[in-house]
This record gives C-alpha cells, sequence and structure tokens, in this order.
C-alpha cells in the first residue's frame, strides 16, 4: 500500500482552506481523508470514517470542543470541510457512563449536538471516535486486513501479524456498544497505535493527520506483505466448456431472472453491470467459487449493498445456450428461497417490527466471463460490482493465508435489518421507470431527445440513437441519468443490431423501445421515382420493423414484458399533398404496431403508437414551414397554430404522450394523436 501524502498537497489545500475560513486541522483531516477515500482497497461507497478533535463556533458566538466526523452520505475520496460535521465533544464523552443506548437516541445525542444543525447525520461510528482519545482517527475495510479478521482464529492470526502494536476488537455491531468495547480495548493497552476490528477493518489514530495516515498506510502494508508471503497455493479450477456463451447472450436472461415479479405482469427492474478482467475471471473460474460465495461478505457493511452475499452460476455453454435460461432462473430461485429461510429464522427471534426486503441477488458471478452487478439504478449496479472486486480481493487473501471465514449470517441480519438502514430505505421512493431502459431511435432530433429527457428525468436510462454520434452523445448528457449516445444509420441492419448490443452491454437489456427517427421526401407521387419511394421505406418503414425486431428479440429473452412505441405522423392516416413518399410507408407503421401487439401481447409486450403533426423538428425545419404556410396562404404562426386548439404543439409534448404510454400498463394496439385537434386526423 502506497503512502501518497505529499508535503506540498498538503500546505496548498491548507493555504486554500485557509482564504475560506477553514482551521488548519480541518484542512488536513480533509488532505487524509481524500488519499483515504481515493483507494477502493481501503474505502468503498461510504465505508470507513475519519475525524479529528477541535474547536468550533457556534451560531451565538460560544466556542466548544467538538468532534468533526463524517457525516452520512459523504464520499470521502471528494469530502469537503461540510462533509465532516462538527459535534459537541462534552455530550459525547459524557455517554460512555451510560450502560446502554439505542441506536435511534444515539443518532438524536449526535443531532442535537451538532454545532450546524442543517448538517448531515454523523457517522454511526461517532461515538467511537470520541471516546479515543486522539486528536485524529482513522477507520477503513481494508481488504487485507479483512483477510487477517475474516478467519476462524483472527485475534492469534491478529497478533502474529501485528504484534502488540494493534489492539483486538471481538465483533459487536457499530454503534454504542461497539464504540464502549473498543475504548476499553485501549484502555487497556494506550500503547497500541490502532485497533483492529474483527470481521469489520481497522482503526489507527495520531496527534496529527499525518501520524494516523501515516500508520493506516503502514499497518495496511504489514498485512499486504504477510498475504504476499505466506500465500499458500491456490485451489483448482472448475472444468469450463469448449466454447462459452457470451456475456451478451445471457445479460438479458439474468437481467430477467433477477427482475422483482409484483403481480399481474408488474416488475421492480434491475439494472446490470457486467465487470470482467483477468483478475477477476481467474478468482471465480475456483472450484469453490460456489462455497465462497455462500460463505457470505467479507465485511457486514457490504451487506447493504449486495445482501448476504453473492449468487455463483456454472459456466454457460454456448452450445446449451437455450438451457440456461431455466439454468439461471433455477439458481435465482435457490438464491431467494435461502434469503427468505435467512430473513424468517432470524426476525423469529426477536419482536421487532421489519419488512423483508427483496429477495433477489446483487451480485452474480460467471465463470468463465465475469460478473453482473445489479441494481435499481446504473449507479447501484456499479456499486455492486466495485463492492464486487473488492470481496474477491478480500475473499482471495482470507484463502491465501487460511480459510475465508466471514461474520455469520446470523450476525449479519441485524446489521442488514438495522433501523437506521430500514429509515434509509423506506425514505428512498424510486420513479416511475426507475430500473429500466429506453432506447430512442432519432435520438438527437427535437423529438427524440426531448422523449430521451423526459424518461430519464422519471428514471429510465436512455440509450439515445442517431445517425450523428456527436449529437446523440450530447442528446443523452442533457437526458442524464446515465443516459448514453449510440451512433447508428439505423437503415444498416448490422448498425441497429449493435445499438442495441450496446444496450445490453451497458445496462444489461431493454425494456422501452421509442422508434422515433424518420425523414420526408416531397413530390407528387405518380411523378415520384422508385429509388426516393424505396430510400423513404427503408427509413420510415423497415428501419421501425428492424428496431422492433431487436427490441423483441431483447425483451423474450427477459421475460418480463416491455413496450414499442413508434412515431407514426398524421401523414398515416392523413395525406397531405405531395407528400406520399412520407404518408405510406408511415401508413405501414401505424399497421406495423398494431400487428407487434397482435403477435406479442401473450408475452406482455405492448405496442403502441404516437400520431403527431407540426412539430418542429429536423423533419419539419423552419423552411418547410415557410413553404408550407405559404402553400396555405397563411402566415408561420397561423400554420403551426392551425388546430382545433389554436396552439403549437411541441416536441415535448409528443414526449409526453409517449410516457403516458408507456406507464399505461393495461393498455396496447393504441394510437394516440398529438396534433392540438385536426379532424380529419382523429381515429375512431
Amino acid at each position: 500500500m502506497k503512502n501518497l501524502w505529499n508535503d506540498g498537497d498538503a500546505e496548498k489545500l491548507v493555504a486554500d482552506y485557509a482564504m475560506k475560513g477553514v482551521a488548519r486541522d480541518l484542512a488536513l483531516r480533509v488532505y487524509t481523508t481524500r488519499l483515504l477515500g481515493g483507494e477502493p482497497r481501503l474505502v468503498l461507497h461510504g465505508g470507513g470514517n475519519t475525524s479529528c478533535k477541535t474547536k468550533a463556533i457556534d451560531l451565538v458566538g460560544d466556542e466548544w470542543d467538538v468532534l468533526c466526523v463524517k457525516g452520512s452520505g459523504w464520499d470521502m475520496g471528494i469530502i469537503e470541510p461540510q462533509g465532516l460535521p462538527a459535534v459537541k465533544l462534552g455530550a459525547l464523552l459524557k455517554a460512555r457512563s451510560l450502560k446502554k443506548l439505542s441506536d435511534e437516541d444515539m443518532v438524536a445525542l449526535q443531532r442535537v449536538n451538532l454545532i450546524d444543525p442543517s448538517s448531515p447525520n454523523p457517522s454511526v461510528e461517532t461515538l467511537l471516535h470520541a471516546f479515543l482519545p486522539h486528536k485524529f482517527v482513522d477507520h477503513t475495510h481494508s481488504t487485507a486486513i479483512l483477510a487477517i479478521v475474516d478467519q476462524d482464529d483472527s485475534e492469534a492470526l491478529s497478533k502474529k501479524v501485528f504484534g502488540n502494536k494493534m489492539g483486538f476488537v471481538p465483533y459487536i455491531m457499530p454503534g454504542f456498544d461497539l464504540a464502549k468495547a473498543a475504548a476499553d480495548v485501549f484502555d487497556a493497552d494506550p500503547t497500541v497505535e490502532g485497533l483492529i476490528l474483527d470481521k469489520h477493518g481497522i482503526f489507527t489514530f495520531g496527534d496529527d493527520a499525518k501520524q494516523a495516515y501515516d500508520r493506516m498506510i503502514h499497518y495496511v502494508d504489514i498485512a499486504e506483505d504477510f498475504i504476499a508471503s505466506h500465500g499458500k497455493p491456490r485451489s483448482e479450477k472448475t472444468a469450463l466448456p469448449a466454447r462459452l456463451a457470451k456475456p451478451a447472450e445471457i445479460a438479458p436472461m439474468l437481467r430477467g431472472a433477477v427482475a422483482v415479479a409484483r403481480g399481474e405482469g408488474r416488475f421492480d427492474r434491475m439494472i446490470s453491470d457486467f465487470r470482467t478482467s483477468d483478475a477477476i475471471v481467474d478468482f471465480i473460474n475456483s472450484a469453490k467459487i460456489a462455497d465462497y460465495a455462500g460463505r457470505g461478505v467479507s465485511t457486514p457493511d457490504l451487506s447493504i449493498r449486495i445482501k448476504t452475499g453473492p449468487m455463483a452460476l456454472p459456466a454457460p455453454d454456448a452450445d446449451k445456450i437455450g438451457d440456461y435460461k431455466s439454468v439461471i432462473r433455477q439458481h435465482v430461485e435457490n438464491f431467494a428461497r435461502d434469503y427468505r429461510a435467512y430473513f424468517e429464522t432470524n426476525d423469529a427471534l426477536d419482536d421487532v417490527k421489519r419488512t423483508m426486503l427483496d429477495q433477489m441477488p446483487r451480485l452474480t458471478l460467471v465463470p468463465g466471463l465475469g460478473m453482473f452487478g445489479h441494481g435499481r439504478t446504473l449507479k447501484d449496479a456499479k456499486i455492486a460490482s466495485d463492492v464486487g472486486e473488492m470481496w474477491i480481493e478480500a475473499v482471495r487473501g482470507a484463502e491465501a493465508i487460511g480459510d475465508f471465514h466471514p461474520l455469520s449470517k446470523a450476525d449479519l441480519f441485524p446489521l442488514e435489518y438495522w433501523s437506521l438502514e430500514q429509515a434509509k430505505l423506506a425514505a428512498n421512493k424510486p420513479k416511475p421507470l426507475t430500473g429500466q431502459i429506453v432506447l430512442v431511435t432519432g435520438g438527437a432530433g427535437a423529438i427524440g431527445a426531448a422523449t430521451a429527457k423526459l424518461f430519464a428525468d422519471n428514471g429510465a436510462h436512455a440509450v439515445v440513437v442517431d445517425l450523428d454520434a456527436a449529437r446523440a452523445t450530447e442528446a443523452a448528457k442533457k437526458a442524464g441519468n446515465g443516459s448514453i449516445g449510440v451512433g447508428a444509420d439505423i437503415t444498416d441492419p448490422a448498425q441497429m443490431r449493435a445499438a442495441f448490443d450496446k444496450a445490453v452491454a451497458v445496462y444489461g437489456g431493454l425494456d422501452i423501445l421509442v422508434s422515433n427517427a424518420g425523414a420526408a421526401w416531397e413530390g407528387r407521387i405518380g411523378e415520384l421515382d422508385d429509388a426516393t419511394l424505396r430510400k423513404s421505406f427503408e427509413l420510415n418503414f423497415f428501419a421501425h420493423q428492424s428496431a422492433a425486431q431487436n427490441a423483441v428479440r431483447i425483451m423474450l429473452e427477459q421475460g418480463t414484458g416491455g413496450v414499442l412505441l413508434f412515431n407514426t405522423s398524421k401523414q398515416a392516416i392523413n395525406p397531405g399533398p405531395k407528400f406520399g413518399a412520407y404518408g405510406m410507408p408511415k401508413a405501414a407503421t401505424l399497421f406495423l404496431s398494431r400487428q407487434y401487439a397482435v403477435d406479442y401481447g401473450a408475452h406482455g409486450i405492448r405496442s403502441n403508437a404516437v400520431n403527431a403533426d407540426r412539430i418542429r423538428s429536423g423533419l419539419l425545419t423552419d423552411a418547410m414551414i415557410a413553404s408550407r404556410s405559404s402553400a396555405r396562404g397563411v402566415s408561420e404562426k397561423e400554420y403551426m397554430a392551425g388546430n382545433l386548439l389554436g396552439q403549437e404543439v411541441t416536441a415535448e409534448d409528443v414526449a409526453q404522450a409517449f410516457l403516458h404510454q408507456a406507464l399505461a400498463e393495461r393498455t396496447t394496439a393504441n394510437v394516440t394523436t398529438v396534433d392540438g385537434g385536426n379532424i380529419a386526423a382523429a381515429l375512431r
């Protein structure tokens, strides 16, 4: 473990923060917290915390001795001073004399003693930081330390590795009891430079920020060296099929299997993040990988991210890929069954009222390929994958020097179902399209971009497909929520397939298609050359069919239904002069949407269309608006508002219609008219 302290960088940060009124102690606390937080082998997604004891002035000018400790929700890698809220130290120290203190009362005690009442909740390990007398205290979940404490003989091994320089604290769930126990261990031998927490992690401390940080790196380095020099031969590898299936072939199957069924064709879907490397594959190809996965998580904090541990699948045989969906579903059913038993057994041990979380795995290991992180958002899925890499690192180290023996699942349960975590989950309300993936063709145009943004605002991750790759990327950036842009000529079947493959590669599958791309060619139908007409059909009909075929292919593999949405235009039912080359393929596309509704309704796949008119876009350009209004002898404003409502219809109005159809769970074969009112274009 490399020590990243740099005197120049530290002093520069101190000087920069001094100009903002931040004291030296707190500035250096920020500096070393970032150093720790930037190393995933030490700190990952909320794990770990730091503190310093200093002075602060409250709102009425009184000065207090305070503990500045990491606040809930802050990433240590990018923390700012406000991410280390100041808590009055005297009240915290007084709490040590109490015989017991509930988690809720502990949080209340910390909040009522905040110098700034608008600060985030201090860490649940605030009292542990307070009870240690040192000015600076650091805590991480180092994977090397976990390799040592995740052993049956962890205390003896810890003494062997660190001697008397580190105290050892038996496992206790974070909170008041752990804080008292850790402080008692330190009091028994105040010469120690840190504490090893069984099945949990490491604390180091010092008189200044550098000393506490140096000690953290030093003892983690000792652990890493011990593992490297005492490692035993690795376990034998599992037999792999002669020809492995590709990740893209199994991703939709897996994503469908881990979707949470809510009854009557409704699902809470997951996003999947595929992760692979030589190190990942080398480890999960172990013949014992299912055994490792079944033992649990390397530190109890990970239960918040990957539940009781990963799910391990057998390697997928490309020559038997048709059977693999049932293999996946059986493993998911087994995982869910075991999780229910875990919950029911441990929940029955007391009278606390709990709501069981969903039973789906959050990390899936696939020998020969890699691993899939699952989450309701792409961020959550990536976090699960990140955690998976560190789980592998810790288990590999533990197995190298002994046997991976993490915290028992009975002891894990109180943390996964901690009242504080349950409160966080209850406050996290999903959006209507959370967990869903939408692909929008013509996504950089006015209607496509508005639709991608509206769907992303409602929780979906959007794949914005457009002929212009740069504009697609820009539209995806504006849509937000982790959306991506893909450049593709959708009249080329290979490029169309590649766009859908990208959706699978990034998110694991697809739930909604908005087949929107189109272009218009003018000319009287009797004088139109065949090449122009065929070109229009390629884009305005066959590209829609190609998009729908690709979408249905993925949706059927997932087995969770889906939505096909087509932009058909009023020309499909109310042809305008010299617009036959556009209207005829659009009429065919309208019929196409209904045919998909007929053929795939039994699979839960809905198909609807939007019939829009006179929308400012790349198709209806300013020049075309001028031409059409002139031909009709009206002003451009009158032309654009030439409907029953007398109002111009916008791309955002069309996007709203697509969103309505996506959310209307019992609607299919529908055509929604968005034109401000045109009786000639109205359907029955």
